[in-house]
């Protein structure tokens, strides 16, 4: 298996937890986008420390299976390389 295949299984395994977190964790979440609007949250596409804060917010509330198999640092480096796609969901759905 090729790494693009493994990394994009991954990401289609991993973006169905992370929208669910979204749609239940909404309001902790959009503070840490300086200020919780559509434009903080291009803003915060641009701001690694913020994405790595929202990521390390997520992971503990991921279920425990997931977590088991994807340690921290992967998740965190999950969402860094998808920003687009997590942002985009917390924004929309706003």
């Amino acid at each position: 298996m090729s790494e693009a295949s493994a990394e994009s299984g991954l990401t289609d395994k991993l973006m169905g937890p992370v929208s669910a977190i979204i749609d239940k964790q909404r309001e902790q979440l959009m503070p840490m986008l300086a200020g919780g609007a559509g434009q903080a949250a291009q803003h915060a596409l641009r701001d690694d420390e913020c994405v790595r804060k929202m990521a390390s917010f997520c992971y503990p509330l991921l279920p425990g299976l997931v977590r088991l198999a994807v340690k921290e640092p992967v998740f965190v480096s999950f969402v860094m390389n998808n920003r687009e796609r997590v942002l985009g969901r917390l924004a929309s759905s706003s």
